[in-house]
């Protein structure tokens, strides 16, 4: 499709809702491609030959690589026309995982998985900010939310599916599987995404004055606490359910894919209240973020009562996801690309450090303990999202 698509152009309803499901679907593929490899580590780590340890490693040089480089790599490639550069990008994924899955060492699957570590946050950035361009300003947070639902589809339905694909057709299988379905995506963005208005070229010492507003940095930081408090907690979430509420090591994986289930009407609420006021839309969702997860303990006897605090839990913390991609990108004067990125690299930061605190937490004050130092973190952000609400420029 040829069709040029500005902010505020009467496009057809249906045509902006087909390419905003395409980019979910590419995300979906995308991050399945991310945390897929946390599945596969006993298999892979047999079959090469290396500890679980050493293969765990892949997961690290995944995150780290995603945070250290996406800034950069997104200022530098942000003037690219969006279409052809998401092509590129299934494409550059396409090829990563077809040589993972022939990868005859560590090394090369260790570079299989850097080179796609340094184009995901340069999607997540251009994405989002290109679904507001497609439907105009008015909806561009519900539009980011449904891009966003590609996130919790992987989490929820992405690595469980590709876990037992891996157990029917093996590891390297499954990066066949995942390299055929970036090239669909791929096609499918050839064929029915729309030419968006090229974005005009800014020189990085321009994009980088974001950095000197002090509204958009106190944005950025409050990225960094929601998900710090969002992962204190969800990082040990399954062994808080296994040792504290006594659920069967066999039922886990069932919970937790009920807390994403969930989770996806927190999308869906996300995407509506971040347009009206992100930095409300942020306190709140911390609000019941930490209502979830300090209740989630004391109501661990009941299985019914554990559920329901979990369901609060779960929503808020899906929710979160988009409303800090939003919020930050409003807050941006411009290079929203940019912007974007740096919120993706501030959530991969509070990801390590929730997991962090959590660790040092547990062995302290123990894993009961966890729900309420993630509620204080919680606390922080509902204090600091109010304090930049003065930042705002008039």
């Amino acid at each position: 499709m040829s069709s040029l698509a500005a902010p505020g152009d009467a496009a057809p309803a249906s045509r902006d809702s087909l390419s905003i499901a395409i980019l979910a679907v590419a995300a979906f593929v995308i991050v399945t491609t991310e945390y897929l490899i946390v599945g596969l580590l006993p298999a892979l780590a047999r079959d090469l030959e290396i500890s679980i340890s050493a293969a765990g490693q892949l997961v690290t040089l995944f995150a780290f690589t995603v945070m250290l480089f996406g800034p950069l790599l997104t200022a530098m490639l942000s003037h690219l026309e969006r279409k052809r550069l998401f092509i590129a990008i299934l494409l550059i994924f396409a090829a990563s995982n077809a040589l993972a899955a022939i990868a005859p060492n560590v090394w090369v699957l260790a570079v299989a998985r850097f080179i796609p570590a340094l184009v995901l946050p340069v999607f997540w950035g251009t994405a989002s900010e290109t679904a507001g361009q497609i439907v105009g300003p008015q909806r561009a947070g519900r539009a980011v939310s449904q891009v966003y639902l590609g996130i919790s589809a992987a989490l929820l339905f992405g690595i469980p599916l590709g876990t037992l694909a891996s157990d029917a057709v093996g590891w390297r299988g499954t990066f066949w599987i995942l390299a055929g379905l970036s090239l669909v995506m791929a096609l499918a963005l050839a064929v029915f995404m729309p030419t968006v208005a090229l974005p005009r070229r800014l020189r990085l010492a321009e994009q980088a004055r974001i950095l000197k507003d002090p509204y958009f940095a106190g944005n950025v930081v409050l990225s960094v606490v929601v998900f710090t408090a969002m992962f204190t907690a969800y990082t040990y979430l399954a062994d808080t359910l296994e040792r504290v509420a006594g659920v069967a090591p066999a039922h886990v994986g069932w919970w937790l894919m009920g807390f994403g289930a969930v989770g996806l009407i927190g999308n869906w609420l996300g995407g509506r209240f971040v347009d009206r006021s992100p930095l409300t839309a942020t306190a709140a969702f911390s609000l019941l973020l930490g209502v979830g997860m300090a209740a989630s303990v004391p109501l661990a006897g009941s299985f019914v009562l554990l559920g329901m605090a979990l369901s609060v839990w779960g929503i808020a913390y899906t929710a979160l996801f988009p409303i800090c991609q939003v919020r930050v990108m409003k807050s941006a004067s411009h290079a929203q690309a940019l912007a974007g990125t740096l919120n993706v690299s501030a959530a991969n930061a509070g990801t390590g450090f929730g997991a962090i605190i959590g660790g040092l937490v547990i062995p302290r004050w123990g894993l009961e303990s966890i729900g309420y130092v993630a509620t204080g973190i919680a606390a922080v952000a509902i204090l600091l999202a109010t304090w930049i609400s003065r930042l705002r420029p008039r």
